[in-house]
């Protein structure tokens, strides 16, 4: 069994930064992504991480932008170590199956989310307000009830700390009409096409998040894409409006976290093995249900 992947240095190329799961490293005209098997919760990256999670996100991430060509190009050059520069080939055993090779794009300065269903901070701003980020909602949904028509719900992009939920108005201010009118469509145009396809697979995408960026003055879709890490997956024959639901995701571990006396703040306790395994477990469901790999 491969070892678990928590950081990754390659003394001869130029890094860039790490982020909560991606090491980002500079190699002239294209960048290397790599995903570890970091875990966050609560925005702080946890001691130890998910057996093959980076290699499980990769996968799913690469079905996901084939999927959505037709609605908007990516941001990939390479997935496979045969067609990445040669002096990447000696770390093969790291980076294979876990790494892309990327174009350099500009990233847009909001996280465009899509809801499909209210949950997590929807569903706690709904209860408050009535509303989602400005959107105004009928009376009466319940927790993880699904809404007639999927919303745009953007948030500001935070390095470090929460993501705050802002409205669409917003999003023009920040990027202009033009391109926020594009964010949003296209945002929506990718969900509706997902869910679709996650539906016949017996799977709901209730909300998700993307990124994009500007490259060569065209808008294209970067980072990730549709993976446990970015959005909500239940099981359509478990679902029951009206509570919460039983995620393929890192929900188990979030689950857990909230047993203990601490307070989201770094450095984020260790995980034991059960909640671990438990995580693994959900990731590998979902990669074989999407995907069909193992």
């Amino acid at each position: 069994m491969s070892k678990v992947i928590l950081k990754t240095e390659f003394p001869d190329i130029t890094f860039v930064k790490r982020g909560k799961v991606r090491d980002i490293y500079d190699l002239g005209e294209h960048l290397l992504l790599v995903a570890t098997d970091r875990i966050s919760a609560f925005d702080v990256v946890l001691p130890n991480g998910i057996h093959g999670k980076g290699r499980m996100l990769t996968q799913i991430s690469i079905y996901w932008f084939k999927q959505m060509e037709d609605i908007i190009p990516n941001h990939i050059v390479a997935t496979k170590i045969e067609n990445f520069p040669e002096k990447l080939h000696k770390y093969a055993d790291i980076l294979e199956g876990r790494s892309m090779l990327v174009k350099k794009a500009k990233p847009m300065p909001v996280e465009c989310v899509v809801r499909g269903y209210l949950s997590g901070s929807g569903w706690k701003e709904y209860k408050e307000k009535g509303v989602v980020c400005g959107i105004k909602l009928p009376e009466g949904l319940v927790e993880s009830s699904r809404l007639d028509e999927p919303i745009f719900t953007p948030s500001t992009k935070s390095e470090h700390g929460h993501d705050i939920n802002i409205s669409f108005e917003d999003v023009k201010g920040i990027v202009g009409d033009d391109l926020a009118k594009k964010l949003k469509d296209t945002s929506l145009r990718i969900y509706s096409k997902a869910r679709d396809i996650a539906e016949k697979k017996g799977i709901i995408i209730a909300d998700t998040k993307f990124e994009f960026g500007l490259y060569n003055r065209g808008l294209i879709i970067i980072d990730e894409i549709l993976t446990p890490d970015s959005s909500r997956f239940w099981s359509i024959k478990d679902y029951i409006p009206g509570r919460s639901q039983d995620s393929y995701d890192k929900q188990v571990v979030r689950d857990y976290l909230l047993t203990l006396d601490w307070d989201k703040t770094y450095p984020g306790p260790s995980l034991p093995d059960k909640i671990v395994k438990k995580a693994s477990t959900r990731y590998r469901e979902i990669l074989k249900i999407i995907t069909g790999q193992e």
